[in-house]
C-alpha cells in the first residue's frame, strides 16, 4: 500500500488526521505501532502497539495524546494509565541485548513491534484494517500497514504505542540504575552521553549493554557479569 494511494489528496499534517482519514473509510480496527530505545549502547529496545475505539476519539484524555518525547512526565504518566483502562486493545514487546547482538538493532526493533502488533490482534480476535508503522520500515507481518515517518506526531494511535514503550522502557532503566548505579541508567536512559561512555572506559560494560555497538565493544574485555 503506497502512501499517495493511502492518503490520495494531501499528506496528512496534524496529530489526529490519521485516524479522521480511518474514520471517513469506515474503518473500525487500526493499529499504531512505535518503539522506544534503538540509539541507546544499553538495555533493551521497547515497542507498543494500541488501539483506540474510534467511535471515542473526541475523548478528552485522548485528546491529550502525543509523541511521548513532547509530553511532561506527569502527562506521560496519566495518558499511560489511561491507554491501558480505556483503549480497545494494546501490547508492549521487547527484544533484549542479545537479540539486538544477534540481528542487529534495525531487526530487532521491527521484530519487537511485530510481536506486539500480533498480541493486540490476538486480543481482539480480528484482522485490523490497517497496521500504521512509525518510520519507513515495514514489519513482517501480513496486514496492511501503512509507515508513517513522525507517525507519534501525526496519529494519536501511534503517539500512545510511543507512551507505552517509552514509559516502560523507562522503568526499566531504573531498574537497571539500582543495580549498576554507577553508569547513571536513571539519568540518561542508556544514550551514549559523554558520562555515560566515560563509565563504560572506567568500568567497562556491564551484562546490559550492547555487545555490538560502538562504544561498547572495544571494552568487552572488561565485561562486568556480576553485580558490585
Amino acid at each position: 500500500m503506497k502512501q499517495e494511494e493511502l492518503f490520495p489528496d494531501e499528506e496528512l499534517l496534524e496529530l489526529g488526521e490519521i485516524e479522521a482519514w480511518c474514520i471517513e473509510q469506515g474503518y473500525t480496527f487500526v493499529i499504531g505501532v512505535d518503539e522506544a530505545g534503538r540509539g541507546p549502547l544499553a538495555g533493551p529496545v521497547y515497542a507498543a502497539a494500541v488501539a483506540l475505539f474510534l467511535d471515542k476519539m473526541d475523548e478528552p484524555w485522548v485528546g491529550k495524546l502525543n509523541d511521548s518525547k513532547k509530553l511532561k512526565e506527569k502527562v506521560r504518566l496519566e495518558s499511560y494509565e489511561d491507554i491501558k483502562s480505556k483503549a480497545m486493545g494494546f501490547a508492549v514487546a521487547v527484544s533484549d541485548e542479545d537479540e539486538i547482538d544477534d540481528i542487529n538493532i534495525l531487526q530487532a526493533s521491527l521484530l519487537a513491534m511485530k510481536r506486539a502488533v500480533e498480541e493486540v490482534v490476538e486480543q481482539i480476535g480480528l484482522e485490523p484494517d490497517c497496521v500504521f508503522v512509525d518510520g519507513n520500515k515495514k514489519i513482517d507481518v501480513t496486514y496492511n500497514q501503512q509507515t508513517i515517518v513522525k507517525g507519534d506526531s501525526r496519529s494519536r494511535s501511534v503517539a500512545a504505542a510511543s507512551i507505552l514503550a517509552k514509559t516502560d522502557r523507562d522503568a526499566l532503566l531504573l531498574e537497571m540504575d539500582s543495580e549498576w548505579p554507577e553508569y547513571g541508567f536513571a539519568s540518561h536512559k542508556g544514550y551514549g552521553t559523554k558520562k555515560h561512555r566515560e563509565a563504560i572506559i572506567e568500568f567497562g560494560p556491564c551484562v546490559y549493554h550492547r555487545k555490538s555497538f560502538a562504544g561498547v565493544r572495544e571494552h568487552l574485555a572488561r565485561l562486568r557479569k556480576e553485580a558490585p
